[in-house]
């Protein structure tokens, strides 16, 4: 029986952890492929069941926060309406299949929309773009506390709404 009980205290232990592990919803900072600066903050937040990516602040060149939900100034042009870029929702439609989650990314700059796959590894979130077979990873890691300060709140996103992007 203690064996039983122990085996039972494992399984649900193990079963925890790994539902950690795969938790994508969060502040995820993506870098710049070029420059090895940050480029924006995200959000990954649910909602009625499917997951949503919504930039939430931007980067300068220099890698300093300059653009944000509170005080949005850059736009995107490859977006219908040429909305700004921060309090965009850029990644829609995710659900889980398997092991990661799939959905549809939007290219903000370019209006291209591609099919996106996202996963948790070594604490480290994988967005993968693709078309086809071919496809671009890219590896985003946690916000930190740091990344945000008293002009810059992190955002509740329990009140966020999702607002599908259209292509130009």
């Amino acid at each position: 029986m203690k064996k039983a009980i122990g085996a039972g205290f494992i399984y649900l232990f193990l079963m925890c952890i790994s539902l950690v592990a795969d938790e994508i919803d969060g502040f995820w900072k993506n870098m710049n492929d070029k420059t090895g600066k940050p480029g924006i903050i995200v959000s990954i937040y649910e909602y009625q069941g499917k997951h949503y990516g919504r930039i939430i602040g931007a980067y300068d060149k220099e890698g300093m926060l300059d653009d944000s939900i509170y005080a949005a100034s850059s736009r995107a042009a490859g977006v219908k309406g040429n909305p700004f870029y921060s309090g965009l929702d850029f990644i829609w439609n995710v659900s889980k299949k398997g092991s990661r989650y799939k959905g549809k990314i939007m290219d903000p700059r370019k209006g291209k929309i591609y099919d996106v796959e996202l996963w948790v590894q070594d604490e480290k979130l994988i967005v993968r773009g693709e078309i086809l077979f071919f496809g671009r990873n890219e590896i985003w890691n946690p916000a930190l506390e740091s990344d945000f300060s008293s002009f810059f709140e992190k955002p509740d996103a329990k009140t966020f709404i999702p607002v599908i992007p259209e292509a130009q």
